[in-house]
């Protein structure tokens, strides 16, 4: 083997420990750092040194003595954590899809609008393959980016166009999931039967009752069963000396929830 080839080897190894570091994350208190192993970090409370072998549940202090505890990234660190390219939806929505569906283990799912990814993601988490669709090139770098982050690059292919230009390359009868957050989702739900097999289901997230209402109406008249629209509505509670009530600061409603099945 020749100088070359060996420092050819060496540096494909280098590059292959760096992509295996899982980040972590780094907490204390409201403060809440992901970083890689072997990394250095710079923070007011001084600064950290992670080692290269850090485990979760480890604890590392600054060169001032200040604690940090260790976690591993897990599914809901995603929405904070992702790079966003647009308003991700939101763990309680993502909840609602996975539970409405039923994504599992071997489950193959086609997913329209990729966006920041994070339903993508924790449905790849949940033990789903998934086809992602998304129309802006940058996003879809992102996207698999993050999908390398949340530790399911193997298991999600983000593609980089317009699922409707591409139905003919799907294989019908292939998903058994199929789920959607683009403005065109009404013109998606048309090829459901199609695209899903039988007792398939399919889930579509609209900000818009208007595009909702559309979605509802095409999946009735394409045969869809068991269509149920749903709002998503969620109120945190407040508790203090005053008394208990619904906290008045986040925002409850997120969007609307339209579940059907293929029968």
């Amino acid at each position: 083997m020749s100088g070359d080839d060996i420092a050819d080897d060496a540096a494909d190894s280098e590059t292959e420990a760096e992509s295996d570091r899982v980040p972590v994350l780094l907490v204390r208190g409201d403060r809440e750092y992901l970083v890689e192993p072997g990394d250095e970090m710079g923070t007011d409370l001084g600064v950290l040194e992670v080692p290269e072998d850090v485990q979760s549940g480890d604890t590392i202090e600054t060169h001032l003595g200040d604690e940090f505890q260790v976690r591993r990234l897990r599914g809901p660190d995603l929405f904070h954590h992702f790079e966003r390219t647009g308003a991700p939806m939101v763990p309680r929505d993502i909840g609602l899809v996975i539970g409405e569906t039923g994504i599992a283990q071997g489950d193959r799912v086609l997913d329209a609008g990729t966006g920041t990814g994070v339903l993508t993601a924790l449905m790849a988490r949940a033990g789903a393959d998934v086809v992602t669709y998304e129309q802006d090139a940058d996003f879809a770098d992102v996207a698999r980016e993050n999908m390398a982050l949340g530790g399911v690059a193997d298991d999600v292919d983000v593609r980089t166009g317009d699922v409707l230009e591409e139905i003919d390359s799907l294989e019908p009868s292939s998903f058994d999931v199929l789920t959607l957050d683009t403005g065109d989702a009404p013109e998606m739900v048309e090829h459901a039967p199609d695209l899903l097999v039988d007792g398939g289901f399919i889930a579509v997230y609209s900000p818009f009752i208007e595009s909702t209402r559309e979605v509802s109406e095409t999946a009735r008249e394409v045969g869809l069963a068991n269509i149920t629209t749903r709002e998503t509505i969620q109120r945190e509670m407040q508790f203090d000396e005053r008394g208990s009530r619904p906290s008045t600061a986040p925002v409850g409603h997120t969007g609307y929830l339209t579940i059907a099945r293929n029968e």
